[in-house]
């Protein structure tokens, strides 16, 4: 989840929000924006805390960081929130944060309406609990018709499991005959993604400062700006980058 450091953007949200509003007219802003939210552990390590009160300090940033992402015009936010690599870490962790993810989804529901945002969750939803399960599809089809913020939350998400979960379901069509081989093209398969109908990402940014993009949206980023960085002030100084580069494809740490 969301790294404790985003509580800058409490601060400071009204006045970054503002200055984004002045140069808005003159500056390109990205349609979507992924983030690997990285560090909660470490930070709360570095605080003499465990690793799960960094995790649950996160998760209450995320508003805030749907809010001035809104605010700045950025249609399209995707949190990478949970990786097939973390059913890895300590089965105690691994439970906080499927127990915290519950939680955050159960009372998105009412965050959603509040701010007209869809929510959808992207990653193979297969290997979470039926309740949990449960939760997805109801607060997907609570926010599919709102038309504010899209917000994209990667649970048990990786990027090579993502093509090849697409890539069995495109054979299986072929072999029943609704595909045919002559078709298959960049946009087919995308189809069959997680991603299907989400523009790809223009800016990508990493909070924690390490330079690894860990199995994220690999076939998604095929040209965007990559920015790994210090947490404090990452969502400034990224907007700036990307809007001094264009689309470019660039990488950039601060």
């Amino acid at each position: 989840m969301a790294c404790p450091h985003f509580h800058f953007m409490n601060e400071c949200r009204h006045k970054v929000c503002r200055l984004w509003k002045g140069v808005v007219i003159t500056m390109k802003i990205p349609q979507h924006v992924a983030i690997i939210l990285d560090g909660n552990g470490r930070w709360a390590k570095s605080k003499g805390m465990p690793r799960n009160y960094g995790h649950t300090v996160g998760a209450k940033n995320v508003e805030t960081v749907c809010k001035a992402a809104h605010d700045m015009g950025i249609k399209y936010l995707t949190m990478y929130a949970f990786s097939t690599e973390n059913w890895n870490r300590p089965e105690g962790e691994v439970a906080a944060l499927m127990k915290l993810l519950e939680s955050y989804l159960k009372n998105c529901i009412k965050t959603a309406d509040k701010n007209n945002m869809r929510v959808r969750v992207i990653g193979d939803t297969t290997r979470l609990s039926a309740r949990f399960q449960k939760q997805i599809v109801e607060l997907e089809a609570a926010s599919a018709k709102n038309d504010g913020l899209n917000l994209q939350i990667a649970i048990n998400y990786g990027s090579r499991d993502e093509m090849i979960r697409a890539m069995k379901k495109m054979c299986q069509d072929m072999e029943n005959g609704t595909r045919q081989v002559s078709e298959l093209n960049e946009d087919l398969f995308a189809s069959y993604l997680d991603t299907a109908g989400i523009p790809d990402p223009d800016l990508l940014i990493r909070t924690s400062g390490e330079q690894r993009l860990s199995n994220y949206l690999l076939w998604q980023r095929w040209s965007n700006v990559i920015f790994f960085f210090c947490i404090q002030t990452f969502y400034r100084c990224a907007m700036a980058g990307f809007w001094k580069r264009g689309i470019r494809k660039s990488c950039g740490s601060v």
